[in-house]
């Protein structure tokens, strides 16, 4: 199973919170999808898997959240889309 990244941004709230989303697909599945990001000092990152648009099969979702959790190639890959967007400072 591959990805494509869509779309990605972080920013980094008044608060020093960081926050990030990258829209992705996955060849052969039916919606595409959209992970959050968030961290606290930019180095323990929590996230939270959603469909981009309009919802998808259930099992694919389940497939892709899976690989995210236990792939940190996948994971890295989302984070870092999201990361290079962030504003110099």
């Amino acid at each position: 199973m591959e990805l494509s990244i869509i779309k990605a941004d972080m920013q980094r709230q008044e608060d020093g919170t960081y926050i990030g989303r990258t829209v992705f697909q996955v060849p052969s599945h039916k919606a595409n999808y959209e992970i959050t990001f968030f961290s606290k000092k930019g180095n323990d990152w929590d996230y939270s898997l959603h469909y981009a648009d309009e919802p998808g099969i259930e099992e694919q979702f389940l497939l892709v959240d899976e690989r995210i959790e236990e792939d940190d190639e996948w994971f890295d890959r989302l984070l870092d889309a999201a990361w290079e967007t962030l504003p110099s400072e």
